[in-house]
């Protein structure tokens, strides 16, 4: 009896986890199970976008990830490096206003530019004005590069934020060893720091290229025709919803293929660093640039926070000046409200979700377990309006088998639906920062803690 009851003990935490799991991933198995419904009117939809647009919308879409992918990463990484090898005047300051973009939505950073850098724009039109010019004096900014821009500037925090924490707990031990062989600072730089964060790099470009992936509001905007452009327009053009979600599910296969390739490179690229052995090294402090090398530290972190938050905001701002006083500002304080609750509570719920789901992969790395993380990762690639496409498809069919089950209600009409959408788009942020983080601690401390008596949540809470 106690032998069972000790077995229980052991799978009750992991039953509930993957019950978890089960819940964040509805939707998304939801959209691959579209596949087993046969309607001639969607396989029709499908053979005609095969044939026509749907080889244009994946080499675009293709083209945008790899650009987008090499902007992040080199942006993330030089801004990271600057601000904790590095020591300089304003330093601190952008080690917080390097997250500044993440507080502007894509779409808002891209009308933002086309607004005033656009043939009728009010930069245009002044430079016309001025020095007598004519024409377009600045090239369309709607077009796939402008869009790369957009991306770059407003994602790369992903990569900057993993990165600066990768290398602000680099092992000091290794830069020591470094020094004490000869090796220049520039040597120590790109052979130790940085091999040390790119776990934390490959992330923050799957996290970028699964906001690329997902974003609809810039492709529409620019008129830039990507998957996701195709899977709206399979839902609301041709009005067939089957096949949208059939489409959505080859997204979500090329990001499984993403999230894999990204796992396969953490494992090339483990390495462990204990907090406590930077204290006792004197290298592991940053190094004091004066001059012009100070100025280059400064365009290095500056340029990304002008082009990312304050050109946008300034852009922004300047229809409202004198206007003021007709704006909303009641309705604005509730909209407020809502937005930072919503946002609170469901980045409270998707840190403890991967906090769990994490510990539990690390724990047990069963491949019920992985596949689990995996699919829940997924839906982070998914259009918002496909996610809630997927969350209604199962309680729609709940509903036609069920028609006394309350489920329905507190999906569609309670905050509840909203925060359940929320987690199933973004807990793959709070995942790869968490897996992140769990990379760089030695599988060792876990076996200490086990012997010393410590298991389960203590192990979590104390290691």
């Amino acid at each position: 009896m106690n032998q069972i009851l000790t077995r229980l003990g052991q799978w009750l935490p992991q039953a509930a986890l993957l019950l978890f799991a089960l819940l964040l991933a509805l939707p998304v198995l939801a959209l691959g199970a579209s596949w087993l419904q046969f309607n001639a009117e969607a396989q029709d939809v499908l053979r005609q976008m095969a044939a026509t647009v749907l080889p244009e919308y994946t080499w675009t879409s293709l083209l945008l990830c790899v650009a987008v992918a090499l902007a992040v990463a080199l942006v993330g990484m030089c801004t990271a490096s600057a601000v904790t090898l590095f020591d300089f005047p304003g330093r601190r300051v952008f080690e917080w206003a390097l997250l500044l973009p993440l507080a502007m939505p894509a779409y808002v950073v891209a009308y933002a530019y086309t607004d005033f850098l656009q043939f009728s724009g009010p930069m245009q039109v002044f430079l016309r004005d001025t020095f007598g010019l004519r024409g377009r004096v600045f090239p369309e900014v709607r077009n796939v590069w402008g869009a790369v821009w957009v991306f770059t500037f407003s994602l790369y925090p992903y990569v900057y934020l993993l990165a600066r924490t990768a290398l602000s707990e680099r092992a000091a031990q290794l830069m020591e060893a470094a020094r004490l062989l000869g090796a220049p600072l520039s040597r120590r730089i790109r052979e130790v720091a940085l091999p040390l964060a790119r776990p934390a790099v490959a992330a923050g470009v799957a996290l970028a290229l699964m906001e690329t992936l997902a974003d609809f509001g810039v492709a529409s905007y620019f008129g830039i025709q990507t998957f996701t452009a195709g899977i709206y327009k399979a839902w609301l053009v041709m009005d067939n919803r089957l096949a949208a979600a059939q489409l959505a599910t080859l997204l979500l296969l090329t990001v499984a293929l993403l999230l894999w390739l990204e796992h396969r490179a953490q494992q090339r690229m483990r390495f462990a660093s204990l907090r406590g052995m930077r204290a006792g090294s004197a290298e592991a402090q940053p190094s004091r640039l004066h001059g012009a090398r100070a100025v280059w530290a400064w365009l290095v972190c500056g340029l990304p926070v002008l082009f990312g938050f304050v050109l946008p905001v300034l852009f922004m701002l300047r229809p409202l000046v004198g206007g003021w006083d007709d704006l909303p500002w009641n309705s604005f304080v509730q909209w407020a409200r809502n937005s930072f609750g919503l946002a609170g509570l469901s980045a409270l719920l998707a840190t403890v979700a991967a906090l769990a789901l994490g510990f539990a992969q690390r724990r047990q790395p069963t491949l019920l377990t992985r596949g689990a993380v995996r699919v829940v990762s997924l839906g982070y690639a998914v259009p918002g309006a496909v996610v809630v496409v997927g969350l209604l498809l199962p309680v729609g069919w709940l509903q036609e088998v069920a028609p006394e089950s309350s489920v329905g209600y507190w999906v569609t009409a309670t905050v509840l639906g909203i925060v359940w959408a929320y987690l199933v788009r973004f807990s793959a942020v709070a995942l790869q920062s968490v897996q992140s983080g769990y990379a760089r601690i030695p599988s060792s401390l876990d076996d200490s803690a086990r012997m010393l008596g410590s298991t389960g949540a203590s192990l979590l809470a104390r290691v």
